[in-house]
């Protein structure tokens, strides 16, 4: 774990606990009093926060979610906390300190594996994982076939030809005449325009298709 950062939050004592058992070696480990604290954004490399939350400090928890960093929630299995359930990375206190180490593994690969699935086509993302394409704060639910078509174009910068799309996307010989690509631009226009009021999504010239 060369390069990370555990940011911890909550609890000053969980800190100096990592530190005296030197769980985390090669591992930079802080602590914050709250999500304000601005030595949070000097923190450049690789990060994971784990927040014991309560009652009295959930604001926190929500400003720092909107970071999109990975974060590893702590609840204590004393103080019932119903406000918010089921987290999807969270671990009750106590715990044994191997399986909280597990955690903080799972959770950084889940990340990693979250951050690989997010691609930017001009002014959009594409979420591959969950195959929905994003414009500001609205998303479109898509299939694997439209996902991967539209991916095509995001290593591309030059137009893409009917020839080129058909051999990549659908294994089809040069050859071949179909209006495969036609109808399947079609129908993502149009959801495209539903969703987002853009009809101006996939152009094309002489060239080919092009975003």
């Amino acid at each position: 774990m060369k390069n990370l950062t555990i940011s911890i939050f909550g609890s000053k004592v969980f800190l100096e606990i990592l530190k005296e058992i030197n769980l985390f070696p090669d591992t930079k480990i802080i602590f914050f009093d709250d999500s304000k604290d601005s030595t949070l954004n000097e923190v450049l490399c690789e990060q994971i926060i784990v927040f014991f939350l309560d009652k009295n400090n959930i604001n926190d928890y929500f400003q720092l979610k909107n970071r999109n960093l990975p974060i590893l929630i702590v609840i204590d299995s004393s103080k019932p906390f119903k406000e918010i359930n089921n987290f999807t990375n969270q671990i009750t206190a106590p715990f044994k300190i191997l399986n909280f180490k597990k955690k903080i593994i799972a959770v950084l690969a889940s990340d990693k594996f979250k951050k690989s699935s997010i691609i930017k086509l001009g002014r959009y993302i594409i979420n591959k994982n969950e195959r929905k394409i994003i414009k500001d704060k609205l998303k479109l639910k898509l299939t694997e076939k439209e996902i991967n078509f539209l991916i095509l174009f995001t290593s591309h910068d030059k137009p893409l030809s009917k020839e080129f799309i058909l051999k990549n996307l659908w294994n089809y010989s040069p050859e071949t005449n179909t209006h495969t690509i036609e109808t399947h631009i079609h129908r993502l226009r149009k959801k495209i325009f539903q969703k987002f009021k853009d009809n101006n999504f996939i152009k094309n010239n002489d060239a080919g298709y092009y975003i």
